[in-house]
C-alpha cells in the first residue's frame, strides 16, 4: 500500500502538470506586472497632458501680457521725457485687452515717478529700485544685459503679489549713441494669472507646483503649491519664459495607484484560465494512472474513472459505425439537454443539435475519422432543446470489436465557460494592444520633442550629442573625417531688437532652410540655443569641400529677407573643426570649433575660420596668461614704476605718471601690452586700478615726506571703473588731498561717451580735488563739444603725433593746433613720447606745458625716482 501511495505521488503523469502549473504561475505574474506598468503609464501621460495645458497656459498668459507693454516701452523710447498724463493715456489703452496685468510703473533713473492706475498703487510712487533689497537685483541686471528680466513672485510696496516684468529702456542721444532712460514694469497679479491658467481649478484633477522662482528653472525655488508634490516622483515639464524658465510639477490628486483598477479582475480570469487548462492535465493524468495498474484493481479502477468523470463534467459516448447506434451516458444527456433516462440515440440525435453554421466542420471531421480510422476530434456548438447555445469539445478513437464491427468511443464536455474566457482574453489582449500602441506613439511624440527644436524642428543639443561620437566614427570607417560647423548669426539681436521677436524667430526659421537646403542628406543640421546652429557633415581628403560650403552658407544668408515688408539682412559667422585626429574624442570638435567661431568674429565676423594648431596654442596661452594675471593679483605681484613730468620751460619736475607693471615670476618685470588685453576680458582692469592708486597714494606720502619734490601723480583710470557705483565712496575713504592726484582718463573711450553715471562719477571726482587729464588725444574721436563737457586741467597728446614733428610740418602743424584748442579753453598741454632734445625744443617752442619722455627719464620704481628726484640735474632745453 505504501509503494502504491508513493507511486500516486510521484507518478510520472503528474510531471506535465507540475510543469503547466509553473509556466501558468510565470505568466501570471508577468502579466501582472504588465497590467500594473501599462497602468502607471497610462496615469502619468494623463497628469502630463494636463500639465501640458497648465504649461501652455502660462507661457501664453505671461508673453500675452509681457507682448502688451512693449508697445509702451517702445513709445517711452521716442517720448522719454513723457509726464504721468501722457503715460496713463498709453498705459489705458493696454488695461482695455483681456490680461492679468495689475499696473505698469516706469521709472526714469530707477525711480518710480509714472504709474497706471493709480488708484491703490500711491505706495509704489518714488519707490528707488536701487535701495529696494527685493527688486534692486532685478532692475540692475535688466539694465546692465539690456534685455527684459521677469522676476516673482515679489511682495508689493502697494501690498499683495506679483510677477514683475521690467523692460529697460534706452534712448538715443546726441552722437547717436544708447543712453539707459529707466525701467519700464509691468506687474503682474499672482492670483489672477494663478486663476487665468487653471492652477485654483478645484476639478482639476492633479496636484501642481511651481519651481524657479526669478526664472532659473528647475534650480529655483518652489513658488507654488504644496511641497510634497515635489517628493511624490512627480510629471514634470519646463515653462518657457523671455528670460528663462520655471519648471511645473504635478501628481493625482489623491496620488498615485498602489494597484490598476482591473488588477482583481485580470487575476480573477487568469486563475479561471489556469483551472480550467489545469484540469484536463489532472484528469488525463488520473486515467493514465488508472490504466497502468494491475488487472486485479480493474473494477476499482473503473469506480474511480466514473468518479473523475463525473467530478470533471465530461461524458462519454460510444457510436456503433454500421448500425449509427449511439450509446450516450448521463453527463452527454445533460450537456445536450436530454433526459438521462438511458435511451437509445441515433447519429441523428447528435447531428441535429449541432448548430447549422457548425454542422459541415463536425461532418467534415468525423468522416474523416472515419475515413482514416484515426483519432476524432472537433469543437463545435449546440443548440439544445429550450434553445441554449453551449460550446462542447469532442474526441474519440477508432477501435473493432471481435466481431470486426467498427466503433468510435470518446467524450465530450462542455467548454462553454473557457470558450468565453477566451474571447474575454482576446478582447483584452486587444484593449493591452491598442494601449500599448497609444503609449508607443506618445513615447515617440515625447522623443520627439526632446530632440528637436519647437521653432525650427532642428535636431537639438542633445540630439546632436547622441549622433556626434556615430558620426565621427562613421566618417573614420568611410575614409574620411567629421567636419563640424559652429555658426552664429550676425546682426541677429538688432532683428529682434527693432522688429521684435516673431522678425527674430521668422529670421531663425529662415537661416535653418538655408542650412538644410544646402546639407540636404549629406550631413546633420542642429540649433543649439539661441542663434547658433551646426552643421555637421563629412570631407574627404580636401577640407576645401567644407570651405566651400560655408561659402555657399554665407552667401545665401547675406541675401535679404522681407518680413511684413521690411528688409532684414544679417549674416553669419563659421567656426569649422576637422576630426582628423582618429583617437580625438568627438565632443572635442564643438569645442575646438567654437574656438575656430571666436575667431571669425574677432576678425570682423560674416566670414569662417579653421581651427587650427595654431589657433588652439593661442587660446591656452590666453589662458595661460589669463590664471597667471589672477594669482599675480592674489600675491600682489602687480607694482607701480613712475614716470616724470618736466616743465618744458625751466624743466623741473611738476609731477609724475604711475603705470601698472606686473613683477613676473620668471618673465621679471612686463609692461602694460603684455597682459593689459587679457586683463580687461578677464574684467580685473578696475582691480589693477584700484592697486596702482593705492600704492601710489602710500608712495606719494612717503615722497612728501622725504621733500623730494614732486607735486603730484597722474594715475590712469579706466572706463569701466568709472562706470563703479562704489567708485566715489571708495576716493572718499581714501582721503586724498586735492590737487595732488590726477586721473588720465583714454579719449577714444570716453570723451563721446553720453553714459550718465560716468559724466556724473567725474563731475563728483572733481569735487574731491581730483584733476582730470585725457590720455592719447588724437587718437580717438573726442570732439571740441565733448572738451566743453568735461572741462579737464589737461590735455595729452599721444606719442603718435608727436614722434614725427621734427621732420613733418603737417605733423607739427597739427599738434600745433591742438596746443592752441588747450590754450583757448585754458587746458594745459602735456606731450608724450619726448624721445630727443630735439623734440623738447620743437614741442616748447610750439607753446607746450609739459613734457614726458625718455629724453628726460624712464619708468621707474618708487626708490629709484626718489634717488632721480634728488640727484637730477636738468639740462637747460634751449
Amino acid at each position: 500500500m505504501l509503494g502504491r501511495v508513493r507511486g500516486a505521488v510521484f507518478s510520472p503523469a503528474r510531471i506535465p502538470v507540475g510543469i503547466a502549473i509553473v509556466v501558468i504561475a510565470v505568466c501570471a505574474a508577468f502579466a501582472d506586472h504588465q497590467n500594473r506598468i501599462v497602468a502607471d503609464q497610462a496615469a502619468r501621460v494623463d497628469v502630463l497632458a494636463k500639465v501640458n495645458v497648465i504649461r501652455a497656459k502660462l507661457e501664453g498668459n505671461i508673453n500675452g501680457n509681457l507682448q502688451l507693454v512693449r508697445g509702451l516701452v517702445a513709445a517711452v523710447t521716442t517720448e522719454p521725457y513723457m509726464g504721468e498724463q501722457r503715460f496713463t493715456e498709453l498705459a489705458s489703452r493696454l488695461f482695455s485687452e483681456e490680461s492679468q496685468l495689475r499696473n505698469i510703473a516706469g521709472a526714469p533713473d530707477l525711480v518710480i515717478s509714472l504709474m497706471y492706475p493709480m488708484a491703490g498703487n500711491e505706495k509704489a510712487i518714488g519707490l528707488d529700485y536701487r535701495k529696494n533689497d527685493q527688486q534692486r537685483a532685478a532692475a540692475l541686471r535688466a539694465r546692465d544685459e539690456r534685455k527684459l528680466v521677469l522676476a516673482g513672485p515679489v511682495d508689493l510696496a502697494q501690498g499683495g503679489q506679483a510677477f514683475i516684468g521690467r523692460f529697460p529702456v534706452f534712448v538715443k542721444s546726441a552722437g547717436n549713441t544708447d543712453r539707459f532712460w529707466g525701467i519700464v514694469s509691468a506687474v503682474v497679479d499672482v492670483q489672477r494669472l494663478y486663476q487665468a491658467t487653471g492652477l485654483l481649478d478645484k476639478n482639476l484633477g492633479i496636484d501642481v507646483a511651481l519651481i524657479g522662482s526669478d526664472s532659473p528653472g528647475a534650480k529655483g525655488v518652489q513658488f507654488f503649491g504644496d511641497e510634497r508634490v515635489i517628493k511624490n516622483n512627480p510629471v514634470t515639464a519646463d515653462v518657457l519664459l523671455p528670460s528663462g524658465s520655471w519648471q511645473i510639477a504635478a501628481v493625482p490628486k489623491n496620488g498615485w495607484p498602489a494597484t490598476p483598477a482591473n488588477a482583481w479582475l485580470l487575476r480573477a480570469i487568469m486563475a479561471a484560465a489556469a483551472a480550467l487548462i489545469l484540469i484536463p492535465f489532472l484528469a488525463a493524468g488520473r486515467l493514465i494512472d488508472e490504466r497502468q495498474r494491475n488487472y486485479w484493481e480493474l473494477h476499482r479502477l473503473s469506480r474511480r474513472l466514473e468518479l473523475a468523470l463525473e467530478a470533471s463534467a465530461i461524458g462519454v459516448w460510444e457510436h456503433d459505425l454500421e448500425t449509427n447506434h449511439l450509446t450516450w451516458d448521463d453527463r452527454v444527456n445533460e450537456i445536450y439537454g436530454r433526459e438521462p433516462d438511458g435511451g437509445s440515440r441515433g447519429y441523428s440525435d447528435w447531428a441535429g443539435a449541432i448548430h447549422p453554421a457548425d454542422l459541415p466542420g463536425a461532418l467534415a471531421d468525423f468522416d474523416k475519422a472515419v475515413a482514416g480510422r484515426s483519432t476524432y476530434s472537433s469543437e463545435y456548438r449546440i443548440v439544445r432543446p429550450n434553445g441554449e447555445i453551449r460550446h462542447v469539445r469532442s474526441t474519440a478513437i477508432f477501435y473493432e470489436i471481435a466481431n470486426n464491427s467498427p466503433r468510435m468511443v470518446g467524450a465530450e464536455w462542455d467548454v462553454t465557460a473557457d470558450v468565453l474566457l477566451n474571447t474575454d482574453l482576446v478582447r483584452a489582449k486587444q484593449l493591452t494592444e491598442s494601449k500599448n500602441t497609444e503609449l508607443e506613439a506618445a513615447k515617440a511624440r515625447i522623443e520627439h520633442i526632446a530632440l528637436h527644436d519647437s521653432l525650427t524642428d532642428l535636431p537639438n543639443r542633445r540630439y546632436l550629442d547622441q549622433v556626434l561620437e556615430d558620426h565621427a566614427a562613421k566618417a573614420r570607417l568611410d575614409g574620411g573625417c567629421a567636419a563640424l560647423l559652429h555658426m552664429d548669426l550676425d546682426r541677429f539681436k538688432h532683428i529682434n531688437d527693432t522688429l521684435g521677436h516673431a522678425a527674430g524667430d521668422a529670421m531663425l526659421v529662415h537661416a535653418s532652410s538655408v542650412l538644410k537646403s544646402n546639407v540636404g542628406d549629406r550631413g546633420f543640421v542642429a540649433r543649439i540655443g539661441g542663434d547658433e546652429f551646426i552643421v555637421l557633415c563629412t570631407v574627404h581628403g580636401d577640407v576645401g569641400q567644407a570651405a566651400a560650403l560655408a561659402d555657399n552658407i554665407i552667401e545665401q544668408m547675406r541675401r535679404p529677407v522681407y518680413y511684413h515688408g521690411h528688409q532684414c539682412r544679417f549674416g553669419v559667422s563659421v567656426g569649422i573643426a576637422i576630426d582628423n585626429d582618429s583617437d580625438a574624442d568627438a565632443r572635442q570638435l564643438l569645442v575646438n570649433a567654437d574656438i575656430a567661431l571666436y575667431r571669425a568674429k574677432t576678425r570682423g565676423r560674416n566670414r569662417y575660420e579653421f581651427f587650427s594648431g595654431e589657433l588652439q596654442s593661442e587660446i591656452v596661452n590666453t589662458k595661460r596668461v589669463a590664471d597667471e594675471i589672477l594669482a599675480g593679483l592674489e600675491r600682489d605681484e602687480f607694482i607701480v614704476f613712475y614716470q616724470p613730468q618736466f616743465d618744458a620751460k625751466t624743466l623741473e619736475i611738476v609731477g609724475v605718471e604711475a603705470l601698472a607693471r606686473w613683477r613676473h615670476p620668471e618673465k621679471g618685470i612686463l609692461t602694460p601690452d603684455a597682459f593689459l588685453k587679457t586683463a580687461e576680458e578677464l574684467n580685473v582692469v578696475s582691480e589693477i586700478d584700484r592697486k596702482v592708486l593705492q600704492q601710489s597714494l602710500v608712495d606719494f606720502e612717503a615722497w612728501s615726506a622725504d621733500k623730494i619734490g614732486i607735486p603730484r601723480v597722474s594715475v590712469n583710470v579706466s572706463a569701466r571703473r568709472l562706470q563703479d557705483e562704489e567708485l566715489l565712496k571708495s576716493l572718499r575713504d581714501l582721503n586724498i588731498r586735492k590737487g595732488t592726484f590726477s586721473f588720465e582718463l583714454v579719449e577714444s573711450i570716453f570723451l563721446d561717451n553720453n553714459d550718465d553715471l560716468v559724466t556724473w562719477n567725474v563731475e563728483q571726482i572733481k569735487e574731491l580735488g581730483i584733476d582730470i587729464e585725457i590720455d592719447d588725444f588724437g587718437t580717438g574721436y573726442a570732439s571740441i563739444v565733448s572738451l566743453l563737457k568735461l572741462q579737464p586741467r589737461r590735455l595729452k597728446i599721444d606719442r603718435q603725433l608727436v614722434d614725427p614733428i621734427v621732420n613733418s610740418p603737417q605733423r607739427r602743424q597739427v599738434v600745433s593746433s591742438i596746443i592752441e584748442i588747450g590754450k583757448s579753453l585754458g587746458i594745459e598741454i602735456i606731450a608724450e613720447g619726448v624721445e630727443t632734445m630735439k623734440h623738447a625744443r620743437v614741442l616748447k617752442g610750439l607753446g607746450c606745458d609739459i613734457l614726458q619722455g625718455y629724453a628726460f627719464g624712464h619708468a621707474m620704481d618708487s626708490d629709484r625716482l626718489r634717488s632721480f628726484a634728488r640727484s637730477r640735474r636738468l639740462p637747460v632745453a634751449s
